[in-house]
């Protein structure tokens, strides 16, 4: 019925069933219900839709582009604050990291966003591609990238399966972002049977620019007539669909058409882009020209995408050419060519008498015509003051509707239904052999070192990275480290952690998502690190199943109370500034484990960045916080087989004024080194901290056996004998709990009073090689 079905034709529904309209958007292969379709004639448009029309809703209604089940929950985050230049409202949040001598603020551009359902069906390219478009999405806010981190989410380690898509997925990332020569500084990594069909690939980079350099992802007000100018690779049919395939539950017996959703990337035509569109940020820095345009990156959706939301963003209204589109395939259909996600693309919006010197800036000057074949800079549409949306293609009107309509897409309050876990409190076993479970603890696929992964990126390039990956908790980047920037801003740093913990996620949505930010912020001050703002990615299962729809909430609430209680910097709470929302990430009725995946950048100074490992000799060890004891969800119980789902929400301000001191005895130099009770507890922070320089310690304190496995966050600090008092002091002050529990020393061995004596060095051995083995 549909074989030859052109752009303009139109799809009239309205004599049609529910069950024939179900049908007629099947056979059109167009993710819409019946509901949508419905309203998109009888409602947005009040005629019968083109398909053209029919297949831009479905993707500027997707999950993926109009976050439909998310909006009502996402919409109290805390967005605003003292640093925060420019919230959550743009292709990037921007930070205040910097302040010179003149006033003129440098701000971190930050983004965070996933590319799940890609990676799980072609792993180089879903993994290549999600570095890329969030590479582009820093760069269109006037940003130079500065660098790169990854959350990676697999599932059993013992399928060939994983191990095929987690090398793909660490060779995607590499493969692009190592060929941008952009540092890859922070991550974190699990592996779980939970994620067998569901993989999770979230990125997080971050840029830098001047304040009054920012470029929006608007066109100014009063843009009529403006040129809508497509810089980059010729259009193609890759990633056709993207958004709406991101925005459904993965089918095993779909992956091999889903495939064709999935972008193809080229690393060094997107570096060449970003060298040359740097390069046209400073002509326009130096021509004040920076307010007079606005800038997009082109992902879901495409051209439709970027120029819909470039327009109506401003209260305006856009036309589209699709025939002035560049393209690499002949007899491209035009809903296609308008909404192909192809890679390696940005959309510039710019008045007339700008256009041509941006045009000649990219086709002769960084001459990409000859770059790369077909890749060109075209005037492919314009701004006009109608707030409507109208394409155009072969002489014929593909689209004509109201632009807001057309991007706000849908919203639903979803039904939720409390979803309960069976409750299990099964304890420690009375008779272990304590160094025989901490060796295999550390073993432990998400407690080995992960030099396996992190060894494929480049992790130093551009010279600007204090603290390399897998040297510290969280990366620490000095952005200003050049002749172009002013000498008193330097020394200011950057820090990027990330955190979530999916065991805790199958217990409660609304402690995962507490101690993703709580445990983000505790590796940020690790490094002697202010949190400044947070970047989420909040990967769940189905919102039409009303228990997947309840995980969401639950977490959305949490971040909100958790960032409304956390204060750093003089501030009054801790803003999420980027992220994005992926849901149906779920196969079947097995859903993903809730997954609110945290982003936490941070400020300090060069001379004050700390490290996670024992620096010195004869020094005292603290144990800092209220340090509640429980193993529910914790790798010891894992790996005893233990059935226990006891966890325990934390005090939220109490920890904040822990970490706060800690801040600022490292602002006064009394501290050598810090670290905080993760995965595997007391005991495996104790160890990872000796392997740092091989220096070994004593635990003289009785230690709680539960405790010494709880992974509740407590900090581990190293201060010497001559600043104890005053470290003493500070704690005291500011009725912070803590407890001096040993010495490190030279003995090679870490001794933990009733329970542990293992030699650090073989110990080291053991944690280096365990996860490379098990990915053989």
């Amino acid at each position: 019925m549909f074989d030859k079905i052109a752009s303009w034709d139109i799809i009239d529904l309205s004599s049609n069933s529910d069950a024939e309209i179900a049908n007629t958007l099947k056979e059109l292969n167009i993710p819409l219900s019946v509901g949508e379709a419905k309203k998109i004639q009888f409602s947005f448009l009040n005629r019968p839709p083109t398909l053209t029309e029919l297949v831009l809703f479905s993707i500027q209604g997707s999950e993926h582009s109009s976050y439909k089940s998310s909006k009502n929950h996402i919409k109290h985050f805390l967005t605003d604050g003292k640093h925060v230049i420019l919230g959550a409202k743009d292709d990037a949040g921007v930070i205040s990291l910097s302040v010179d001598n003149n006033g003129n603020r440098y701000g971190l551009v930050v983004s965070h966003e996933s590319h799940n359902h890609p990676s799980q069906i072609v792993p180089y390219e879903g993994a290549a591609t999600g570095v890329g478009g969030n590479v582009r999405d820093v760069c269109c806010m006037g940003a130079e990238v500065v660098s790169l981190g990854d959350s990676l989410r697999f599932g059993d380690i013992n399928r060939n399966k994983t191990k095929w898509i987690s090398d793909g997925v660490v060779s995607g990332i590499a493969g692009y972002g190592n060929p941008l020569g952009i540092p890859n500084v922070c991550g974190d990594l699990y592996f779980d049977r939970e994620y067998n069909e569901n993989c999770l690939v979230t990125v997080l980079t971050a840029g830098i620019v001047k304040e009054k350099s920012v470029i929006r992802s608007k066109v100014p007000e009063n843009s009529s007539d403006y040129d809508l100018i497509l810089v980059g690779k010729p259009t193609d049919n890759s990633g056709f669909g993207g958004a709406s395939f991101a925005s459904l539950e993965l089918e095993e017996e779909k992956k091999q058409q889903n495939k064709g959703a999935v972008q193809e990337p080229n690393a060094f035509l997107e570096r060449h882009i970003l060298k040359s569109t740097y390069a046209l940020f400073d002509f326009l820095e130096k021509n004040n020209l920076i307010n007079k345009v606005g800038f997009k990156d082109l992902g879901a959706g495409g051209v439709a995408c970027a120029s819909i939301e470039l327009a109506d963003a401003a209260g305006l209204g856009a036309e589209v050419w699709v025939d002035k589109i560049h393209t690499s395939m002949p007899e491209l259909d035009g809903h296609m060519i308008l909404c192909s996600e192809t890679q390696e693309r940005f959309m510039w919006a710019c008045p007339k008498d700008l256009t041509q010197t941006i045009l000649d800036h990219y086709n002769v000057v960084f001459d990409l015509p000859n770059v790369s074949v077909g890749a060109q800079a075209s005037v492919v549409g314009k701004i006009i003051n109608e707030k409507h949306y109208s394409v155009y293609y072969k002489n014929k009107k593909i689209v004509d509707g109201p632009i807001k309509k057309i991007n706000e897409g849908f919203v639903y309050d979803r039904p939720m239904l409390q979803k309960n876990v069976q409750k299990s409190n099964e304890v420690l076993p009375k008779n272990i052999d304590y160094d025989d479970l901490i060796l295999k603890i550390l073993s432990h696929e998400n407690v080995a070192s992960r030099a396996v992964i992190y060894e494929s990126y480049d992790k130093n390039v551009q010279g600007r990275v204090v603290n390399e990956r897998g040297k510290t908790n969280a990366g620490v980047v000095a952005p200003f480290d050049s002749k172009k920037f002013p000498e008193e801003i330097k020394n200011d740093c950057f820090s990027a952690a990330l955190a979530h913990n999916p065991s805790i996620g199958k217990v409660d949505p609304y402690v995962v998502a507490q101690y993703a930010i709580i445990e983000a912020c505790a590796k940020t001050v690790s490094v002697g690190a202010s949190p400044l703002a947070l970047t989420d990615c909040l990967c769940f299962g189905n919102p039409e199943k009303p228990k997947q729809m309840w995980q969401f909430s639950q977490s959305c609430i949490a971040i909100r109370e958790t960032c409304n209680l956390l204060h750093f910097n003089e501030t009054n709470n801790l803003p999420i500034v980027a992220g994005n929302v992926s849901f149906y990430n779920q196969s079947g009725n097995q859903p993903i484990p809730a997954s609110p995946m945290i982003g936490c950048f941070g400020k300090l100074v060069k001379d004050r960045v700390l490290m996670n490992g024992f620096k010195s000799i004869d020094n005292n060890l603290y144990l800092l916080g209220e340090t509640p004891a429980f193993i529910g969800g914790s790798i010891v119980a894992s790996v005893l087989k233990i059935k226990n789902t006891e966890i325990k929400k934390i005090d939220v301000k109490k920890y904040g004024e822990m970490l706060n001191c800690v801040l600022k005895a490292n602002s006064l130099s009394l501290i050598n080194s810090c670290n905080y009770a993760g995965l595997g507890g007391l005991a495996t922070t104790l160890f990872k901290m000796s392997f740092v320089n091989d220096i070994g310690c004593v635990i003289e304190e009785d230690i709680d056996k539960e405790l010494l496995f709880s992974e509740n966050f407590s900090l581990v600090v190293e201060v010497s004998e001559e600043n104890s008092p005053t470290f003493e002091d500070i704690l005291n002050k500011n009725k912070c709990t803590f407890k001096r529990i040993g010495k490190t020393n030279n003995s090679n061995k870490i001794v933990v009073k009733n329970f542990i004596d293992l030699d650090v060095a073989q110990t080291k051995k053991t944690w280096e090689n365990a996860l490379r083995k098990k990915l053989q």
